[in-house]
């Protein structure tokens, strides 16, 4: 069976990260990530006689596996491996060192935690040449994973290597590398590449790849990024180390390299930028026409540099810090020319803590200098307030990068999101790009009416605020307000009917239906689209196109966001229907079982294996259990309730007979046995026949709960068999009805019904909040208010005190 994408991502990171002992996980990384690497590398290419990597003799994996538990593991996996890998493929580990002591420890520490670490990949399910659909990047991604996993427990100083892949995956698309004409000839360059991961990412976008250029300062990274390149198949990218102000490495005789794209994430507000660079020098001409940053901030330092590695048709992007926008004195001169030239072609504001090295809001400047002079504006964003939470950061969910793409390449104006700002409007600003100067994201004040409150009454202009709503049920509003005086309005019905009057109007109900019918339009096309899904299919190709159907097939829609629909299949694609789609594109649509096997350790120290019975990934039991076995479950259902009430009615005689004077009083357990002997005790004994009575119906409760619960488990087992034994016999288009319709479709189905009920709530909650705002006038309040302070004082006088 294929190994699930989840189970690799989690299987890999759990067991790595257990290991990692006292060591910075910024540090732990470069071990984990070379051993993913070479064993990815001597699956993908044992066969392969011309391999775009070098692997010399006694540099594979199963050298590696070879030199487990021996003494000398560490230094000979630096001999034989490390450094022949870095030297025949120039590739740069830095001070990547698996004898290092300080870090892995010292003898048998050391010893032990490689060779488990080597182990960890050794798993026979981590055969990565069987576990890779062609054209889908699954060890990439693992890669990615483990990247931002690293990232997130580096601490602020030390995550910088890893430019999150939200974030990168709006720069490719904003560039609009996927609608150009691509080839090898087209160049993609990256002045601070880190890892690589933002590179890639253009890369991915194109429709034929590119040929990739990067520069890193940090060698250990700089290696990282040229593994990173290979996993992803681009092992003919150049990646090169080095400082990019002081001494770029790309260069067409004097000048610099031009390339057709310039993406970069540099290190924000650098302050040693300038260290053995005088910008008033600079031979290649970065600042001469813009004039030179701040000696201590180096942002428009690296801006400059994209600025000037672009071709005349070139694009670029970079992620700046805010203060790129809005500072003054040499900032707002380079500023100002930049705009001049029309440079310029965007500004995306990000959500802030989205970074792995700060957690202040960054922006993404887009540079384009194709068709600059007929530029009539900057397009601006203000993406600020879409994201969710995700442990200690911030990240942009699928819904929130659509939007933000979608609103740039189409030039969508979007109330409190996007608009395009004319150079006029930016002038007249003084070239201050802030982006609250052009974009007010506020939400609106909920205002408070006086008159309202004096007099009663809901105002109108609220009624009128919900306009979207009566648009679609224009005679809902009839229905649920009357009329007050001029201006104001009254609820039409009591506050508890709210609700039912919303969902029982047939103006509501009617849209309901309608909404219902338009999903079940695009969940009939869907279902042929997924059933005719085959091994050796692209799952990524697949959530891609019907991800994008869903979203269109929404959009325009009344009273539903169609981005939150999206979200709802995005958000099921990560948690299962991606995993689905990976087994079936390895192993087609089979519903295989399997044991679940769990090792424990005993007395002696030993392994034991119990079996804790079965699973199916791809069809799990509960869907069968609903589509064949319906009057099977509703018995056990019906079991498990008496169960209960038996189990719930033997609790209460406890509590009731549990005092001092209780039936149970004298009994050290509540158990059969003591009963039992308890009222042996006392048979005969008329004075405790409340007490016998009381323990013969709890012995009573007792035995039927004993019954019921051998009942249940004979039940739940004999299900159990008959499900098991229905999996071999099941045909292929059963195996798609049952994942298709009943898993995949119906839980969609299942989400956006939820969708329908929020647009209820949400009317259903404001109402109300308006009806409950105005229910009770001022004057009232205040009589109220005097009523209850003279019964206070009335109190008062009677206890001997006045106010007066």
């Amino acid at each position: 069976m294929a190994l699930k994408k989840s189970e690799l991502y989690s299987s890999l990171w759990s067991s790595c990260d257990a290991l990692r002992g006292g060591m910075d996980a910024s540090q732990y990384k470069d071990y984990v990530l070379f051993m993913l690497f070479i064993k990815y590398v001597s699956d993908k290419y044992a066969d392969n006689p011309f391999p775009p990597i070098k692997i010399p003799d006694g540099a594979r994996f199963k050298d590696m596996v070879a030199l487990k538990g021996k003494p000398d593991i560490g230094d000979q996996i630096n001999k034989n491996v490390l450094g022949p890998i870095g030297k025949e493929n120039g590739i740069d580990f830095g001070d990547l060192d698996f004898n290092d002591a300080a870090k892995l420890g010292s003898g048998k520490e050391m010893v032990d935690r490689l060779t488990t670490l080597v182990a960890i990949f050794e798993d026979k399910r981590l055969d990565f040449s069987k576990n890779r659909a062609d054209g889908d990047d699954i060890l990439g991604d693992a890669y990615e994973y483990l990247m931002r996993h690293f990232a997130t427990e580096s601490g602020k100083s030390k995550g910088q290597f890893y430019t999150p892949a939200e974030v990168s995956r709006i720069i490719a698309q904003v560039l609009g590398i996927r609608t150009a004409k691509t080839s090898a000839n087209t160049t993609v360059y990256d002045p601070t590449c880190g890892s690589g991961s933002l590179l890639l990412k253009v890369a991915d976008e194109a429709r034929t790849k590119p040929t990739l250029y990067g520069q890193e300062k940090d060698a250990a990274t700089s290696g990282l990024a040229r593994m990173n390149m290979i996993l992803h198949d681009n092992a003919g990218a150049l990646v090169v180390q080095g400082n990019t102000l002081t001494d770029p490495k790309f260069k067409d005789g004097d000048a610099l390299k031009a390339f057709d794209y310039v993406v970069a994430n540099p290190p924000f507000s650098d302050k040693r930028w300038s260290t053995g660079l005088d910008p008033l020098k600079d031979t290649y001409e970065r600042f001469q026409h813009f004039g030179a940053p701040p000696a201590k901030q180096g942002d428009y330092a690296y801006l400059l540099h994209i600025v000037r590695s672009l071709k005349s048709t070139g694009r670029g992007a970079c992620i700046l810090p805010h203060g790129v926008l809005f500072r003054g004195n040499a900032e707002a001169e380079i500023r100002k020319k930049l705009i001049a030239k029309r440079y310029i072609k965007g500004i995306i504001g990000l959500p802030a803590n989205l970074f792995y090295g700060t957690g202040i809001p960054a922006c993404i400047i887009v540079i384009d200098k194709q068709d600059a002079a007929a530029r009539a504006g900057v397009f601006m964003i203000d993406a600020s307030a879409g994201f969710m939470k995700d442990g200690p950061k911030n990240r942009l969910r699928a819904r929130d990068i659509h939007k933000i793409v979608d609103a740039f390449t189409q030039g969508r104006t979007i109330p409190k999101f996007s608009r395009l700002v004319p150079f006029e409007e930016i002038e007249k600003n003084d070239f201050n790009l802030n982006l609250p100067r052009y974009i007010d994201s506020q939400e609106a004040e909920d205002l408070q009416n006086i008159e309202g409150h004096l007099k009663g009454g809901v105002p109108e202009a609220d009624v009128a605020a919900l306009q979207r709503y009566w648009d679609v049920c224009p005679n809902l509003r009839s229905a649920l307000f009357k009329p007050n005086r001029p201006g104001f309005v009254d609820l039409a019905v009591d506050k508890a009917a709210i609700k039912t009057t919303i969902y029982g109007h047939p103006e509501f109900a009617a849209f309901i239906a309608s909404m219902n019918a338009h999903f079940d339009t695009w969940r009939h096309s869907s279902a042929k689209v997924l059933k005719a899904l085959k091994v050796g299919c692209h799952p990524k190709e697949v959530i891609a196109e019907r991800s994008e159907s869903l979203l269109a097939h929404y959009a325009g829609k009344p009273l539903i966001d169609a981005y939150g629909v999206y979200q709802h299949l995005m958000d099921y694609w990560a948690a299962t229907m991606q995993d689905d789609c990976y087994l079936i594109a390895a192993d087609g649509w089979k519903a295989e079982t399997y044991r679940l096997i769990e090792t424990k350790k005993g007395k002696d120290g030993k392994g034991k294996e119990v079996d804790k019975g079965w699973a199916c990934d791809l069809v799990p039991k509960s869907l069968m259990v609903k589509r064949y076995y319906a009057a099977e479950q509703a018995a056990i259902d019906a079991l498990t309730a008496a169960l209960e009430s038996a189990t719930a009615r033997l609790t209460e005689l406890e509590e009731e007979h549990g005092g001092e004077d209780g039936a149970f009083a004298e009994l050290e357990k509540v158990n059969r046995a003591a009963v039992a002997a308890r009222l042996k005790e006392i048979k005969g004994d008329p004075d405790a026949k409340d007490e016998a009575a009381a323990l013969n119906e709890w012995l009573k409760f007792k035995n039927e709960e004993d019954t019921l619960r051998k009942q249940l488990a004979k039940a739940e087992s004999e299900l159990d068999d008959r499900v098991y034994t229905h999996y071999p016999k099941l045909t292929e288009p059963e195996v798609k009805a049952l994942v298709v319709d009943d898993k995949w479709l119906g839980t969609l189905d299942a989400a956006i019904h939820g969708e329908m009920d929020r647009v209820s709530q949400q009317l259903t909650q404001r109402v109300k909040e308006l009806a409950e705002r105005y229910e009770t006038r001022l004057p009232a309040l205040a009589d109220r208010v005097a009523e209850l302070q003279a019964k206070v004082n009335g109190h008062l006088e009677r206890m001997g005190f006045s106010w007066k």
